[in-house]
């Protein structure tokens, strides 16, 4: 018998649970679908959330070839075949065979230039699904051709509704009657994976007695799993419970913590570049111009992993992990470029002022680019106060500096250059 997290894959829409910026009323794939024209996308998101189901809804909704790729066993070869059988499988009309690739993150460079063609020329629709940041891991001209759309961990209320719906559908539970006493382990062990919850549904249920109700409890939850752990997808089980905790240690100034959960996650057998990773993040983000040495330590760290791999590529991740605990805490660098961004969505393409616009040709100069650009080189303490901003932003402040030593110095710097901000 297929497991339960198999059995009960949605075949519509309308049984999805979750995800419902994207599949809700209105949200964009449910348009697209029921426009009946999707373009290629990838879709981002923790294990156990429905990326493939997802896929297989759309290609069974639109009545499409369907062909699917795992970049895990695949190479470029078999992308050349599956474009082929896409290509011969089109006729007039007929709407765009969709390509669906599995964990598309492990693609190599080779592998994903191979697709670029087949997406430019609308040989295939393609549908990409990975667990990492596709600004990592997806090259530039095929991020390029894609729309990104990120799936989140189910909350709560939907692995309860899922649960319920698991248990009043499925042929082999509606055998039992269960009874909902306690979900605060069941909720807290799924961790916002669908896939978890259905499997420990399914545990509950083969440990249970053979008669009476199947009662749900923080208690059988809990003893279920310990008794069971390799029926729990150990391997993937707390990827980003684990991640989010050394984040937030790390955030918190606890070296402890942090790397406790550092030796949970290389134990657990966790990828270094993975972990690395994070550590840049975070030394951007919550460490920033508090102090900047933290990302470039980090990034050693990085490069150092990659050079030296396992067992000592664990030495420099502590390092990076220690060192970017205890450093000071900020988080303008990040909170500035997310105004800015916003900003941006708000007012559009704003004009670039003339004076900073460059000027290689004589219409150019004849129109005004570059005329009036104080090159501050010329000028006493190489700075002079000039507009840098589109007019419509003038005086915007997006960079708001923190409490610290480090941007305390930059804060003085500013104010002697540009005066006392509003």
């Amino acid at each position: 018998m297929q497991p339960l997290a198999e059995r009960m894959r949605p075949l519509t829409l309308d049984n999805y649970i979750g995800q419902q910026h994207l599949v809700g009323a209105g949200a964009v794939i449910r348009r697209m679908v029921e426009s009946g024209h999707i373009g290629s996308f990838i879709l981002w998101g923790p294990p156990g959330v429905g990326k493939t189901t997802l896929a297989n809804i759309i290609a069974k909704k639109l009545e499409v070839p369907f062909f699917t790729l795992s970049a895990v066993t695949s190479g470029v070869k078999d992308v050349r075949d599956i474009i082929e059988k896409a290509r011969s499988s089109r006729f007039f009309n007929q709407k765009n065979p969709i390509l669906f690739i599995d964990e598309i993150h492990r693609f190599s460079k080779s592998q994903q230039d191979s697709l670029l063609g087949a997406v430019e020329q609308g040989v295939v629709t393609l549908i990409g699904a990975t667990t990492e940041n596709p600004s990592f891991e997806v090259i530039r001209p095929l991020l390029s051709r894609l729309q990104v759309y990120t799936l989140h961990p189910l909350e709560p209320d939907d692995l309860m509704q899922l649960a319920h719906y698991a248990v009043e559908h499925d042929a082999e539970l509606r055998k039992r009657n269960f009874s909902f006493t306690e979900t605060a382990a069941l909720i807290r062990y799924s961790g916002g994976d669908a896939r978890k919850l259905l499997n420990t549904l399914e545990l509950v249920y083969e440990s249970a007695s053979k008669e009476g109700v199947i009662e749900i409890t923080d208690a059988i939850v809990t003893d279920c799993l310990q008794q069971n752990p390799l029926a729990y997808d150990k391997d993937g089980e707390m990827h980003y419970d684990i991640i989010s905790a050394f984040i937030k240690s790390i955030r918190g100034s606890d070296p402890d913590a942090a790397i406790y959960w550092l030796a949970r996650m290389i134990e657990g057998g966790e990828d270094p570049a993975f972990i690395a990773r994070r550590l840049v993040i975070s030394a951007s983000e919550d460490i920033g111009l508090a102090n900047p040495n933290a990302l470039l330590l980090a990034n050693a760290a990085f490069d150092a992993v990659m050079k030296l791999g396992w067992p000592e590529g664990r030495i420099p991740l502590a390092e990076a992990t220690i060192y970017l605990a205890t450093s000071p805490k900020s988080n303008s660098a990040y909170m500035a470029i997310n105004e800015a961004i916003e900003k941006v969505k708000e007012t559009g393409n704003q004009a670039i002022p003339l004076h900073l616009r460059n000027a290689p040709t004589e219409l150019m100069k004849q129109m005004g680019y570059s005329k009036g650009y104080k090159y501050v080189h010329d000028y006493e303490g190489n700075f002079i106060r000039q507009q840098y901003l589109p007019n419509e932003l003038k005086g915007q402040h997006f960079w708001r500096p923190q409490c610290n030593p480090s941007e305390d110095k930059l804060r003085v710097q500013m104010e002697k250059l540009w005066g006392k901000r509003d």
